[in-house]
């Protein structure tokens, strides 16, 4: 009996490991290919844009006014337009700003919406890691590149 339970566990574990996906792309390395995406993308359109250190990059249009200190608690109010970079439009605030609060968005926004305050305009160059990374999400494929304009109306 110990012998059936012992091939029947053998059996599931290798049947189970084969429907493991192989398209896995270490962190690191993916993180690599997105930095020589974004540069690409940035040079071949004649973008300025900065980089953080997180790997973010990014192009302050207006810098707003204010002394905010953010937090994952903070409330920012914005009109923005979420882009992947062959210009897919995947989300956009239609015509009423959108309130989330900070710690409920995704990491690049987390990065890069405080290096504004109130009333500023950015444009943020999103790495896949910082963005939905491997799963995607809905319209956005796995691993994407995320290109957003941001028009922060109200922080809170």
């Amino acid at each position: 009996m110990k012998i059936h339970l012992l091939l029947f566990s053998i059996v599931m574990v290798l049947g189970l490991s084969s429907c493991l996906k192989d398209d896995y792309v270490d962190p690191t390395v993916q993180s690599q290919k997105d930095d020589a995406i974004i540069v690409k993308f940035l040079t071949d359109n004649n973008i300025s844009a900065i980089k953080h250190s997180s790997g973010l990059y990014y192009q302050i249009i207006q810098s707003g006014s204010g002394n905010i200190t953010y937090t994952v608690n903070t409330t920012v109010t914005s009109n923005y337009t979420g882009r992947l970079l062959s210009g897919q439009v995947f989300d956009k605030s239609t015509t009423q700003p959108l309130a989330f609060k900070l710690g409920q968005v995704i990491v690049g926004w987390q990065i890069g919406v405080p290096l504004i305050q109130k009333g500023g305009k950015i444009r943020l160059f999103i790495p896949s890691g910082y963005g939905y990374g491997p799963q995607g999400s809905g319209p956005i494929p796995p691993n994407s590149v995320l290109d957003f304009d941001i028009e922060l109306v109200d922080v809170q």
